[in-house]
Parts: C-alpha cells; structure tokens; sequence
C-alpha cells in the first residue's frame, strides 16, 4: 500500500499497490502492521457500506463525540465520489481545514480520516456505492455533524447538490457548536 499523508496531519489517500500479470492483478487494501507504521489507527470495529441511486447526492458531514470518536477508512466500490474531511481538531495546526479527494472505482483510491474529523461525499456518478471501515461502533447517541455548506469551511462541492436528506441539510454550523 502507498500512504501518502495530506495537508490535514494524519490524513493520509492510501492507494494499492498493484501486482499484475495476465490474470489482473493483486493488491492488499489493508493491512493492520502497515497502518501500525505509519501511526494510523489499525484497531477496525465495522464496514459500513452507503449506496447512493443518484449523481449530486450528498452525504454529510458526520462525525462521532467523545468519548467514541472514529477514524475511517473510505473507498469507492462502484461509480465515483467527492470524499471530504474536515479537521474538527481544536489542538490540530490544521483545525477547520478540509480536504476533497476523488475517490472512483477505477483508481481504487482510499482515503483515511482519523479521530476528530468530520466525514460526507458527494457521489459523481449515478448507482455509486462505496464501503468505509470505522475504529468504533456506532453510537447513535454520540453521532452529530456539521452543515455540509457551513462558511466556516468553505468547501466547493463539484457537482449541484440534488438530493441530501433533512438530517444532513439541517446541522447546525460549526460556530454554534
């Protein structure tokens, strides 16, 4: 796997690496000693997958409270997304920075947030599925989020945002949280 850390510390775009021949090829999408050595957190409780009918879906922006904070693990299976993160970290040199990655089915591309970040995607495509790998369970009374067009973070969606459900519509903005 190659961890290639982004602007936003401990963010990291994982991609494969490929081993080919005439068959396809191989590749390892997660191993526990790699992500070990690179600091991130190996310790995986759920894989959770989201299927989207419709381009300009949104999703987001998710994150869980203390004292059940989860890194991920996202990855595209089918179709194409926008995958943004954003640092929530008060600590962090890089608080309220985001980041969007395209992450497809033909790139193969992961993205991991660790603790503290919130989590959407835009889908790309029509019929998009992804999965994402979580350090904790899901804890319904600890799940929150911020709005998806807060100006506080300034994020540029790609795409006109076509569905997006009440929840997701109606977080409350960073500044009042």
């Amino acid at each position: 796997m190659i961890f290639t850390e982004t602007k936003l510390k401990s963010a990291y775009i994982i991609d494969i690496n490929k081993i080919e021949d005439d068959r396809g090829f191989f590749a390892r999408g997660w191993c526990k000693k790699e992500f070990e050595e690179h600091g991130l957190n190996p310790n995986l409780a759920q894989l959770n997958i989201g299927y989207s009918h419709k381009r300009g879906t949104l999703r987001g922006m998710h994150y869980q409270r203390a004292p059940r904070e989860e890194a991920k693990l996202v990855r595209c299976t089918k179709g194409a997304i926008y995958d943004v993160i954003i640092d929530l970290r008060r600590d962090s040199p890089t608080h309220l920075q985001w980041i969007g990655v395209d992450l497809t089915e033909e790139n193969r591309r992961m993205l991991y947030a660790p603790e503290g970040f919130a989590h959407g995607y835009q889908t790309l495509s029509d019929n998009t599925e992804i999965y994402y790998q979580t350090t904790q369970f899901y804890a319904p009374e600890l799940a929150t989020g911020v709005r998806y067009d807060d100006p506080a973070f300034g994020i540029l969606w790609p795409v006109s945002i076509d569905v997006i459900s009440n929840q997701d519509r109606n977080w409350p903005t960073y500044l009042f949280k």
